[in-house]
């Protein structure tokens, strides 16, 4: 027998104070003592306003395993947790290659009982995939109860240090913002923070909870090459090779582990391709603009608000901006943690009625793939 999944509760945790524009160089530092040429046009198409680091006083406070049973302590105390068969983590830093994020998370919660434990790799989508782990294994009655993370540490990763000195196209950043997704500029896109899922086979019996109701995925690697990667680099005919096909010198004078962007690859199909897509979603489950009452698209930058209204009229799908929620501008980009950050503000702070429908859409450019996610609140 198919059951339905509940999302019950959802966490957060943000480190320290929120951190402003301004503020940006003096945690990331500047790369060879000076100021950025391009920060300010970058920030200015993002729209971020503030963000969070895992850094206080110049000291890194918190890895990303750190950050993720912080998340999962706020929404489950020591009894409780007693009780979850399953744990899934998804995010784009983990703190190591191997173990596993989920079994390094699990290791930190030293009064956890054994569970099943999944880790999701990738990118932002990576935690909408653990939220369909768990979404079926409620269903199918694997488990009664299941926390899902999505979690960021890349504080350390944009530090000044680990960036070499890059021309600055000024020009061609100001005609071209795609621009402003290439290395150096990630600099100021990601930013900390992690978030938690409680997914049960039953709704609460007092405060709302958000059914479920669907969660479709799509990749299109299969057409398109490599395009948002860290842990490797692509050659002069833009073949894709991991770090392992580098020297150690060459992992360093290339800044290999460096997070990077191939923007001639992200203009034109980042958005058409995925949105497209929902069309096809929406077909198939008979729904409509009107049927939305709350549309949460990740955007890893303000600069793409546009774009996506245009797609979404351009499919049928026109979905008023007064219908729209995202707190971009005020949380920054957190990568797998962003959709689950948006739910949270929406489930928190009371802004939900029973009976609305919430579309939430991932888009994710590592190599195309997007998420779709339709909950109900009752």
């Amino acid at each position: 027998m198919i059951k339905e999944a509940y999302i019950t509760r959802i966490s957060k945790f943000l480190p320290h104070d929120p951190i402003s524009n301004d503020e940006l160089e003096s945690v990331l530092g500047y790369v060879n003592d000076q100021p950025s040429k391009s920060r300010a046009i970058v920030l200015r198409n993002n729209g971020i306003k503030t963000r969070y680091y895992a850094v206080k006083d110049g000291v890194f406070t918190h890895n990303n395993v750190q950050l993720t049973c912080e998340a999962i302590n706020k929404l489950v105390d020591q009894q409780e947790i007693q009780k979850v068969d399953l744990l899934a983590c998804g995010t784009s830093s983990p703190d190591q290659m191997m173990p596993s994020h989920a079994l390094m998370v699990h290791g930190e919660l030293r009064h956890a009982p054994s569970f099943e434990v999944v880790s999701q790799a990738g990118n932002c989508c990576s935690s909408i995939h653990g939220l369909k782990y768990a979404f079926n294994s409620v269903r199918v009655g694997d488990a009664k109860k299941a926390v899902v993370t999505g979690s960021e540490s890349f504080a350390r990763k944009m530090q000044a240090s680990n960036f070499v000195e890059e021309v600055q196209k000024l020009k061609e950043l100001e005609e071209n913002p795609y621009i402003a997704f290439e290395k150096d500029f990630l600099r100021w896109m990601l930013s900390d923070g992690s978030a938690a899922v409680l997914v049960e086979d039953h709704p609460n019996e007092e405060g709302l909870s958000l059914r479920i109701d669907s969660i479709d995925m799509c990749s299109y690697a299969q057409k398109y090459d490599t395009c948002m990667y860290m842990g490797g680099d692509k050659d002069e005919n833009g073949n894709f090779k991991g770090y392992l096909e580098f020297s150690n010198q060459e992992l360093i004078e290339k800044s290999i582990f460096s997070v990077k962007q191939d923007v001639k690859l992200l203009r034109p199909n980042i958005v058409a391709q995925g949105f497209e897509k929902l069309t096809e979603i929406c077909e198939r489950y008979a729904i409509g603009a009107d049927d939305i009452d709350w549309f949460l698209p990740h955007m890893s930058s303000e600069f793409f608000r546009k774009p996506i209204q245009e797609a979404l009229i351009k499919y049928n799908l026109p979905i008023p901006q007064e219908r729209w929620f995202t707190n971009l501008t005020k949380v920054g980009n957190v990568g797998a943690a962003s959709a689950f950050l948006m739910l949270e503000e929406l489930l928190n702070k009371n802004m939900l009625k029973k009976g609305e429908r919430i579309l939430v859409a991932v888009p994710e450019s590592s190599r195309f793939t997007y998420a779709f996610v339709l909950l109900t609140v009752v």
